[in-house]
């Protein structure tokens, strides 16, 4: 697809271009796109990169938000982003910027406050929180949990952003998993492949269980039984991939797809397969799942699916801001879809 299509395949899918736009057309993830539209400070990317996606945001119209739109949740001034870690994953930053992004629209500020790990700093945080006129709390952790809500959260407007309340006491927002795991299966399937094995991520996450119950659905969709054989336990890392993509390939019957739950493992399915000879995707179609930096930059580009952060944190933004405006959802929980990247692995 020339760049002509697909900007106007872009502009054509709705009415206001987004960050994942400009990401799709300029072939970097939607956190790159944000560091450079932000100027964030000491972001380590070549000039190249920047023109690349500056000049794709023109092109397709993106614009940042700015300050215009006036809102009653504006006289609280602030909306408390509150998450549990900002440094090893890009995720809550990711998630951060989406709700920065819709604040603006809407005349509020977005501050960021990251937990220093420990019930007494968190308890500290929210008394002081208590004390300001916030226009609520958003509430984010770095993995996919289940979370037991301090007293605190519920004296406030509050969102919870990839985690939730197992009593459906608070809203939360958190990425759809499950549809991520069939969406990728059903990837793999309709190009083909037949014997499809995941490298999956630590047992007993969330996502692990939800991206598994998704593969799993497409299978049965396909009226392809289920072969434990063909799942392998992974851990998150390259490492992983590589030694279940090695252990597959042993079987007697070995598969010719490879679903991998996180781009990381992918990257080591990569050098296992390559190790043994075999070609992507002619011999072994290969998918992701997350879109990290580095899904582009393999040989071939990763096929995968984006974990979906920077929506996450629009969504639950609207929320509060919505509530501040008198607009009660109640405590309903929004998934996300984790929407497919086509590239060349598949």
């Amino acid at each position: 697809m020339d760049a002509e299509t697909e900007k106007g395949r872009l502009k054509s899918r709705s009415g206001r271009p987004t960050m994942m736009d400009v990401a799709s057309l300029a072939g970097v993830s939607q956190a790159t796109v944000s560091l450079v539209l932000n100027g964030t400070p000491g972001a380590r990317l070549s000039d190249a990169t920047k023109k690349k996606v500056r000049q794709a945001a023109e092109d397709i119209g993106y614009r940042l938000a700015r300050r215009e739109q006036r809102h009653p949740a504006a006289e609280n001034g602030v909306i408390a982003f509150i998450a549990d870690e900002v440094a090893t994953d890009p995720w809550m930053s990711l998630a951060f910027d989406g709700a920065r992004a819709k604040a603006l629209e809407f005349g509020l500020t977005t501050c960021l406050y990251v937990l220093q790990g420990d019930a007494a700093s968190e308890k500290i945080l929210l008394d002081q929180l208590a004390e300001q006129r916030v226009a609520g709390i958003i509430y984010g952790t770095i993995l996919t949990r289940r979370v037991e809500p301090s007293p605190s959260l519920f004296d406030q407007r509050t969102v919870l952003l990839n985690c939730y309340d197992g009593k459906r006491r608070l809203p939360s927002v958190v990425p759809g998993e499950l549809v991520g795991g069939r969406t990728a299966t059903e990837r793999l399937l309709n190009a083909g492949r037949k014997r499809i094995g995941m490298i999956n991520g630590q047992e007993g996450l969330d996502a692990s269980r939800d991206r598994l119950k998704g593969y799993r659905q497409a299978l049965a969709s396909h009226d392809i039984p289920f072969d434990a054989d063909l799942v392998k336990p992974g851990n998150w890392e390259p490492s992983s991939g590589y030694e279940m993509a090695r252990e597959l390939m042993a079987l007697d019957n070995p598969p010719d797809a490879i679903f991998c739950a996180n781009d990381m493992m992918a990257v080591g399915c990569y050098d296992a397969l390559r190790e043994l000879g075999k070609t992507i995707p002619d011999d072994v179609a290969v998918i992701g799942f997350d879109d990290r930096e580095i899904a582009q930059f393999t040989r071939p580009p990763l096929t995968t699916l984006v974990l979906p952060h920077y929506e996450m944190g629009e969504l639950a933004a609207e929320l509060i801001i919505d509530a501040a405006g008198g607009l009660e959802a109640g405590p309903r929980q929004i998934k996300v879809e984790c929407e497919l990247v086509e590239r060349e692995s598949v």
